[in-house]
């Protein structure tokens, strides 16, 4: 009783000595239990217990945080942002120029830094950090040690007193006794930092690199500065230029170069550059702070703050709130378990990060952007941060149909890198990145063009997307077709000519071909160019073996590459062994069907996927790499859900008459692998693309030709869904008995009529028909086994 009497004296009397708002903020809004914010009701919109949260509440932002280089479980951080933001924020705990920058059981945070980092194995450019300290005197060095270094600045913090929310977060620094509070825009963000019990109150700004720049302007109560730092796809020129604007005069200010203190300087350039900033406050009193950036200049910058104006933290919070629900709401789903909405709505959020703007507003309302590739000012819109390799697949068809106006601003920006630089991307971050492989720009400027999408100049990107097929970037051997002399010359990539992952390279430029013939049929190209991408779409068979019924590497003079381990990582493939790249012609199923003897065989190869040993052959990396242990340890064989080439493949029996496979193994899926904790994904995120997989198999269909006008059906996830499209039409699909045992399609309606086919048409989804399902638990192998309701395969159009 004598403890509890001393605490409550003393939390009254630091009531009694600060506004009693700042009580509220730190006791409301820093609690918080398994991530679920404990505001009142009348803010989050609910009137009683128990009905529906809006879909923003759904989203658990740490879901797949829980990462190390070995293993993925999603390979993704917090990323507090709003929905294709420039700029992302992230609380910071791991060291700088460490890829895994917030890893769910690290226990301590250095910094609040803005992020462009897309994965951790692209990293990050144009960062810096703001960090919070109560005292930044090392009290045994005598003052004569400041704290500014990551080490020594970091503080212990906890998940209990975390909300990480995409439009919010907030944290309770321990070491510090500080509650530090974020909420971003799309070029800049507000912070508060409530000093609890502490008469210092210290900012650290951390400009990091060499090359960096930093500015205390204490007549503004400003600090202006510069990164430099990058991870490669940037000219020599490249800054990130930064202002950050106090609500409150500065004490004292401090810059420093690397390990040294520059004492009575008010700025510093060169050797990692920072500054500490010194308030003097109060116990409890808070420090706000309005932070923005640009890549283009300070004055830039100072425009971009504007973004906030004199707005407070409150009002930019429910702003981003605001902003998140239109987003999310698009797709309203009922029905389901907490746990299934919660991963739905998680996984949408991440849909919606990459790619990002790169492009800004300047004073007279023009949108302009800086270059990463000829370091110019440049007019028009620019997106960035994406790997076509994983979204093609099914992160792009979905915003063909979600959210096609963004896809038509993002085509406008494939333009302008075209005439940048003469390349389209294939790894932008935020210039063309030396990594995977494939031309799949081909695939998603087709998509977007073939399902409609228009207002950008699509003659320019047909020039670029052939420039691609003969060409490859004299620096960034990804970037337009590595081996092309061999592919156009003798149908395919020789394994013995020193190109690595050739069969896997042969595999994806003949399906990007199949897109490049459709959009040159579209385009009324001529007949002996069309002509020449159709026969190109079919060299996806000069790398098959019908001795093993597998994709296999091939040598210049035509024999099959040997010794030949279907199980080995790597080598003639990307990331995947043969098993995996083997379904690889997702334009041409029945032609793969064919090669490999017919409808029986075929489903025969994909049930062994799944009775096979989930056993590997390393040695073409010399040790498990992390995509190896995600296919190891689910205990599903060689299927290898937590990498992109095989994701399609489950939805392949609807090709062969046995769709009730598909419902089967999609489901399972989906509740195996997936879930809203922070070990939820199956492997990397990757941009959208793994959450694309659930999202769009949650929607019941998917699209496994991603330039085709068909998805592909599996199994619906829940009970009722409506999609808003932008056109103004709504999709409704109902699943009736959809409980959790009943993976099966017994009956399906579209519009009222029985429907039988294996697929679902894009021009039909556009239409916003009502979908119904009757689901089971026992599969109907009547429906669906007909030819006539198999999915589009190229070899039927010839």
């Amino acid at each position: 009783m004598k403890n509890h009497s001393i605490l409550t004296l003393t939390v009254f009397l630091l009531c009694a000595a600060v506004s009693l708002n700042s009580c509220k903020t730190v006791g409301n809004e820093a609690t918080t239990n398994n991530n679920v914010e404990t505001k009142t009701n009348s803010e989050k919109g609910i009137t009683t217990i128990g009905t529906a949260l809006d879909p923003v509440d759904y989203v658990n932002n740490l879901m797949g945080t829980e990462n190390k280089f070995l293993l993925s479980h999603g390979n993704v951080y917090p990323a507090i942002a709003i929905p294709w933001g420039m700029n992302a924020w992230v609380a910071q705990t791991g060291e700088m120029g460490d890829g895994w920058q917030y890893v769910y059981s690290d226990n301590q945070i250095n910094g609040f830094k803005q992020t462009h980092m897309p994965s951790p194995w692209m990293n990050d450019y144009g960062n810096f950090a703001i960090m919070p300290v109560a005292a930044v005197a090392d009290t045994v060095g005598g003052g004569e040690n400041m704290l500014f270094g990551e080490e020594e600045r970091e503080s212990w913090f906890s998940h209990k007193t975390e909300i990480s929310k995409p439009y919010y977060y907030s944290v309770f620094l321990a070491d510090h006794d500080v509650v530090a509070e974020l909420a971003p825009t799309k070029r800049a963000a507000r912070f508060r930092f409530t000093f609890q019990s502490s008469s210092e109150s210290n900012i650290v700004i951390d400009a990091y690199d060499d090359g960096s720049f930093i500015e205390i302007i204490p007549e503004e109560s400003k600090v202006i500065g510069y990164s430099t730092k990058n991870s490669g796809g940037v000219p020599d020129n490249f800054k990130n230029y930064f202002v950050i604007d106090f609500d409150q005069p500065f004490e004292s200010g401090t810059v420093w170069s690397g390990d040294e203190l520059l004492s009575g300087e008010s700025k510093a350039e060169g050797n990692h550059v920072g500054a500490i900033i010194q308030f003097a406050t109060e116990w409890g009193d808070q420090i706000d702070a309005r932070v923005a950036s640009s890549f283009i200049s300070h004055e830039q910058a100072e425009i971009n703050l504007e973004e906030i104006g004199n707005d407070s933290l409150e009002k930019v919070k429910a702003d981003g709130r605001a902003i998140w629900n239109e987003k999310l709401g698009r797709i309203l789903v009922q029905g389901g378990s907490q746990e299934n909405t919660e991963t739905f709505y998680s996984t949408l959020y991440r849909m919606l990060l990459f790619p990002r703007e790169f492009h800004e507003i300047n004073a007279e309302g023009e949108t302009v952007h800086y270059s990463p590739h000829n370091g110019k000012i440049e007019s028009g819109k620019f997106y960035t941060d994406t790997g076509f390799w994983d979204t093609f697949r099914a992160h792009f068809p979905f915003y063909d149909l979600m959210f096609q106006d963004r896809n038509s601003e993002i085509m406008e920006g494939l333009v302008n890198v075209y005439e940048q630089s003469g390349f389209l991307p294939e790894w932008a971050s935020p210039g063309h990145r030396d990594i995977m492989i494939g031309n799949n720009s081909a695939s998603i400027i087709a998509s977007a063009y073939l399902k409609g999408r228009r207002g950008y100049d699509i003659e320019k990107l047909y020039e670029g997307i052939l420039h691609g097929t003969e060409n490859v970037h004299p620096e960034v051997s990804s970037t337009g077709r590595l081996g092309h002399e061999y592919y156009n010359e003798i149908g395919y990539i020789p394994y013995d000519v020193g190109i690595n992952e050739s069969a896997a390279r042969t595999l994806e430029y003949a399906y990007n071909d199949w897109s490049i013939y459709k959009l040159a049929k579209a385009l009324d190209r001529p007949v002996e160019e069309i002509e020449r991408f159709r026969e190109r779409s079919l060299y996806y068979q000069n790398v098959f073996d019908p001795d093993h019924n597998l994709m296999r590497g091939r040598n210049e003079d035509g024999s099959f590459q040997s010794p030949f381990n279907p199980f080995r990582w790597g080598d003639a493939f990307t990331e995947g062994n043969s098993w995996h790249y083997s379904w690889a012609a997702m334009h041409d199923m029945q032609g793969l069907i064919n090669l490999m003897g017919g409808e029986d065989v075929f489903v025969s190869m994909l049930d062994s996927l799944f009775i096979l040993p989930a056993v590997y052959d390393d040695s073409y990396y010399g040790f498990p790499i992390h995509e190896i242990r995600e296919k190891q340890v689910v205990n599903m064989g060689q299927y290898a859900h937590g990498n992109q080439p095989i994701q399609h493949m489950l939805y392949l029996y609807n090709y062969a008459g046995q769709p009730w496979k598909t419902q089967y193994w999609v489901r399972e899926t989906m509740d195996k692998l997936y879930s809203p904790t922070h070990d939820g994904y199956p492997g990397d995120e990757d941009n959208g693309q793994t959450s694309a997989w659930y999202v769009f198999s949650a929607m019941g269909f998917y699209p496994v030709t991603p330039a085709g006008d068909q998805f592909v059906l599996g199994s619906p996830l829940f009970p009722f869904m409506e999609v808003k499209l932008e056109n103004g039409n709504t999709i409704t699909i109902e699943a009736e008995n959809n409980v959790s045992e009943n993976y099966y399609i017994d009956e399906m309606y579209v519009n009222g009529e029985s429907y039988n086919k294996n697929y679902i048409e894009y021009s039909v989804l556009m239409e916003g028909p009502h979908i119904r399902y009757v689901m089971s638990n026992e599969p109907n192998k009547e429906r669906g086994t007909d030819r006539e309701a198999y999915p589009y395969s190229f070899s039927e159009e010839n």
